[in-house]
């Protein structure tokens, strides 16, 4: 959440290096049609593969920011970098909210309560966050800051596979 919206926030300078600040309009469509795209594969999937969406959401939002760090100043692998973020955020409350509830089991009432105090948390953290990096060292830095963001929440993700994403009783 934290390098999504350190990345939403400030999409506009973000857009400046490819020429593409005065469509911001087209961009945040192009996001929205794919944050579409993954509520409805999340929808579709959840039940079943619950921490391989959780997974392949961080890996393909990290592997966006990793194209935007090598080829951010070229419109095409802004767009496709775009599309993929919006696939890979569209998705992330259901998953999160179901894979909190889950691991929680009986207190999953607090556990959701918490992951929104740590989701809102996040929104804030990223604007700031976001705003010392741009001020600090420039828009050029929010690729590499995103990708270390979540290739933590990656490796956190993955390590979680026992108390993050307990085996369902109807899987067993």
């Amino acid at each position: 959440m934290m390098a999504h919206n350190m990345l939403y926030t400030y999409v506009v300078p973000f857009l400046v290096p490819a020429g593409l600040a005065g469509q911001v309009d087209i961009v945040l469509l192009v996001f929205g049609v794919g944050s579409l795209g993954g509520v409805w594969v999340s929808g579709l999937l959840i039940d079943r593969l619950l921490r391989v969406l959780v997974l392949a959401s961080l890996a393909l939002f990290a592997m966006a920011s990793l194209a935007l760090a090598i080829g951010g100043s070229h419109p095409a692998v802004v767009y496709l970098a775009v599309v993929t973020w919006g696939l890979t955020f569209g998705g992330a409350p259901a998953l999160l909210q179901t894979a909190s509830a889950e691991a929680a089991g009986p207190g999953a009432d607090v556990a959701q309560s918490m992951l929104v105090t740590t989701w809102n948390l996040a929104i804030a953290a990223g604007g700031i966050v976001g705003g010392v990096l741009l001020e600090t060292h420039g828009v050029g830095a929010f690729p590499r800051a995103l990708l270390a963001l979540l290739l933590v929440g990656l490796l956190i993700a993955w390590a979680s596979r026992g108390h993050g994403f307990p085996t369902r009783p109807d899987a067993a």
